[in-house]
């Protein structure tokens, strides 16, 4: 799973949201280092569709355009649940290793 689309799937987690609201959420979960683009995100987001990880939850008219809003689906949920623990299974593996080489690594003076 790509890293955008790991944080568009922990964006929608909680409640459905358009496309600039996806966006935003994503640049905050990240740190502001995944800064997505409109057409980049709709891209992600037809993917994700396509895999049935993502649904379209409704459509409303805001200012006389239409928004699209999306939902994560149950198999989205699973999804990124599972990327969830594999991330965090190699932080901790990598964390075991640089304590090998660096004992002190990360304690602050």
């Amino acid at each position: 799973m790509t890293e955008p689309s790991f944080f568009v799937l922990t964006a929608l987690f909680g409640a459905p949201l358009h496309g600039y609201g996806i966006v935003g959420e994503v640049a905050d979960l990240s740190g502001g280092r995944v800064q997505l683009k409109i057409g980049s995100l709709y891209g992600i987001l037809y993917r994700l569709v396509s895999e049935g990880l993502v649904e379209l939850d409704r459509e409303k008219s805001h200012q006389g355009r239409l928004r699209r809003y999306y939902r994560i689906t149950d198999a989205g949920a699973e999804a990124l649940r599972v990327e969830a623990a594999r991330q965090a299974a190699n932080v901790r593996a990598a964390t075991r290793r640089i304590r090998a080489v660096q004992p002190n690594w990360g304690e602050t003076s």
